[in-house]
């Protein structure tokens, strides 16, 4: 296994972390209510996913502030 042999100085860690990116979550519309959903989750608004009815949709996260 390779093992480096001195320490990386912290402009280089600094400037190899900085490729480091995320991207935003892309987001689709609900058909049936027209929220913004993640794509291949049911819906937080109304619980529907592929023309089906799920459990009821509680957005508890929201509710206790």
């Amino acid at each position: 296994m390779a093992v480096p042999k001195r320490k990386m100085s912290r402009s280089n860690t600094r400037a190899r972390r900085s490729q480091w990116k995320t991207t935003a979550t892309t987001l689709t519309t609900c058909p049936r209510c027209k929220a913004a959903t993640m794509p291949h989750v049911a819906c937080p608004s109304c619980g529907n996913y592929n023309g089906r009815q799920y459990a009821e949709a509680l957005r508890s996260e929201h509710e206790a502030r």
